[in-house]
């Protein structure tokens, strides 16, 4: 799935507890696209494809380093540290962060029809990987519809709720943008 989706998944799983505060949403939210660092390597790829020594630590790492059990565990560790709400946060975090892994698992099949095998118990062992036969690609339509769907119950949730996952970004521009949606579809008052 797309960071984007993984990102809005996150925010949709901190919003369905309504007693976290706006950092504990965020760490939950960012622990659904944090397994995607080790897809950064794609750059050094990139920039170094023309060279006589190209790098290919997007395809060697990629759903490797962070789309693991031992990854999830020390993403839940730091959760706890920042957290006010120490355990529930930090089971969200552990949720949110699996929720990537199913996420990819479902629907990430690259262009090729190359399926990314998940080596779930990594670093404790190498043994087994997720697969499932039938992930669909990428940019099919079933990410599409989740996608669209959650961000739905985002400016659904930001007009209720008076707050967006903009609001990771800038308080400022959440309110606008709040306002803005509060504008075209006005809250009902209490007659």
């Amino acid at each position: 799935m797309s960071p984007v989706t993984h990102f809005l998944i996150g925010w949709t799983l901190a919003n369905s507890v309504p007693s976290l505060d706006k950092r504990e949403r965020a760490i939950v939210t960012w622990a659904s696209v944090v397994p995607d660092l080790d897809g950064l390597g794609i750059i050094a790829d990139r920039l170094t494809r023309t060279s006589t020594h190209p790098l290919n630590w997007w395809g060697e790492y990629h759903h490797t380093l962070c789309h693991n059990l031992g990854f999830a565990l020390l993403v839940a560790a730091i959760a706890a540290v920042l957290a006010r709400q120490k355990l529930k946060t930090t089971v969200l975090v552990f949720i949110s962060f699996h929720l990537h892994l199913i996420g990819d698992l479902v629907g990430a099949r690259g262009p090729d029809g190359d399926q990314w095998p998940i080596p779930y118990l990594l670093p404790f062992s190498r043994s087994e990987h997720l697969v499932w036969s039938g992930q669909w690609a990428l940019n099919a339509w079933p990410n599409m519809l989740i996608t669209a769907a959650l961000i739905g119950a985002a400016l659904i949730w930001a007009r209720q709720r008076g707050f967006s996952p903009l609001e990771m970004i800038s308080t400022r521009v959440d309110a606008g943008f709040v306002r803005a949606i509060r504008a075209r579809v006005p809250l009902r008052s209490a007659a």
